[in-house]
């Protein structure tokens, strides 16, 4: 009776404690959230991965308002289409406090967000493409039409975004082309020949009837005024800081098809040469590579590691525990192939988990460029590896007791002749049993059921070639 009255007593004291840490909860609801993205180096791929992880984050936190913190020179045009992108997923309110200055490509991405704010002495404008001189030390005029039709590229992209935002887009294609004359209100505001560059008082000049702002909504001190201004006073200020890792993940994005042709060549000299040694742990370390760059590039989580690592147990489990069951091997490849192409597609919080096939695109491209230089560098390995006085080295001894080139030619000149049985289907690879030893064969291309006799008749590489007896 006791024990059942103590009991009772825990579970009312729980009951009650529960109660009370909702009505807690209920009674201090959570702040909401203002994130600010700085945007104050140049407008390339790491500034791409700061402000997809920060737009993340700010979805997935709910947030309100995302606000540019802008001080740039510019930079990429293909990184700041990409950012016009990223910006596009967020719900949320979007503004750019043009924090000292907004050139180039800065002045484009901030057409992409709703509203334009600028700090006392700020200047926005001069967005006209430039190419990057060869030493990479500045830049070079473009032949006058090659110039022509990439500003009017570029301009058509970003007045679509700046009429979506209600920005003007006759400011746009000032900022843009040099042939481009902005009169307003009998107004010379540029003439053709120049490229259009505003004061934060030229910008928040109002024009036109009723009045409006040319471009910026106001002149604000700080940051903090300007969430102040906006209405979000009372909200919690989120700052993405640079972590320099995006630096790294840009290198390492890069060379994204190289990383996955090392991992899988070195996955398949692995499981093709006894005991787990170097090859392994150059693929291995290649795959972690590839799945660090997504990552930090804030295109995937780890979930698509930990499926990757299954599928390559459930292959495994196939070639050494369960041959013959295909299921397994199946189910292992398509995990990892998912996993690869998965880690490289930009998906958003609150967005359909099926991609779409642009986001597929460029990770299938990467893919089927990785499967076409494995396919080579696995053709040229096997023919030339074993002949090389490396291939001992990479044999593990302790699983083979192979230490050498030498040994290992005997080993495999005294298994010819030798009879055993197909422990899974040849298609024409798998495995046979002969005494003892389980080994990796495979025949002249012809199908061996599962359960028949066969007999070694040579070696390709470090496979024994059999034949079927009758």
């Amino acid at each position: 009776m006791n024990n059942r009255l103590a009991a009772a007593i825990l579970l009312v004291c729980a009951v009650c404690l529960d109660v009370g840490l909702f009505a807690s909860d209920a009674g201090e609801p959570s702040r909401k959230k203002v994130y600010v993205l700085p945007v104050r180096d140049e407008i390339a791929p790491p500034m791409v991965y700061l402000v997809r992880r920060g737009v993340k984050q700010a979805m997935e936190e709910k947030a309100e308002l995302v606000v540019l913190d802008m001080e740039t020179n510019g930079g990429r045009v293909d990184s700041m289409m990409e950012i016009v992108k990223i910006l596009n997923n967020f719900k949320g309110q979007t503004v750019t406090y043009v924090n000292v200055k907004a050139f180039s490509a800065g002045a484009l991405i901030s057409f992409a967000t709703q509203k334009i704010y600028m700090a006392p002495g700020a200047v926005i404008g001069a967005a006209a493409p430039v190419v990057m001189s060869p030493g990479g030390g500045g830049t070079e005029s473009m032949p006058d039409t090659v110039e022509v039709k990439s500003a009017s590229a570029i301009s058509a992209m970003m007045r679509v975004n700046a009429e979506k935002n209600g920005h003007n887009t006759e400011v746009v294609d000032a900022m843009v082309k040099k042939t481009k004359e902005l009169v307003i209100d009998g107004s010379v505001i540029n003439r053709k020949g120049d490229l259009l560059t505003l004061t934060d008082t030229e910008a928040r000049a109002e024009y036109g009837n009723p009045p409006k702002p040319l471009l910026s909504l106001g002149t604000v001190d700080s940051i903090d005024e300007l969430i102040e201004k906006l209405g979000h006073s009372r909200s919690e200020r989120v700052d993405i800081e640079p972590t320099g890792a995006e630096r790294v993940a840009f290198w390492i994005n890069a060379i994204s098809p190289l990383l996955l042709i090392i991992g899988i060549v070195g996955i398949y000299i692995e499981f093709k040469t006894p005991g787990f040694g170097l090859p392994g742990i150059v693929g291995i370390i290649a795959f972690a590579l590839y799945f660090l760059g997504s990552y930090i590039a804030g295109l995937s989580g780890m979930e698509w590691v930990v499926v990757f690592i299954v599928g390559l147990a459930l292959v495994a489990l196939e070639l050494f525990v369960f041959p013959g069951t295909a299921v397994l091997g199946f189910a292992g490849a398509a995990l990892m192939l998912v996993a690869l192409v998965m880690a490289m597609v930009d998906v958003y919080p609150g967005m359909p988990s099926v991609p779409t096939f642009d986001k597929l695109e460029l990770p299938l491209r990467d893919l089927f460029i990785a499967f076409v230089g494995a396919a080579v560098a696995v053709g040229v390995l096997s023919r030339w590896l074993p002949k090389t006085s490396i291939y001992g080295k990479l044999v593990s001894q302790t699983a083979s007791g192979v230490n050498s080139v030498i040994q290992l030619e005997y080993r495999q000149t005294s298994q010819i002749g030798q009879i055993g049985m197909a422990l899974s289907p040849l298609r024409p690879g798998g495995k046979a049993q002969f005494g003892s030893e389980i080994l990796d064969v495979m025949t002249q291309g012809e199908m061996i059921e599962k359960g028949r006799r066969v007999k070694i008749i040579g070696h390709s590489g470090t496979e024994a070639v059999v034949e079927a007896l009758s």
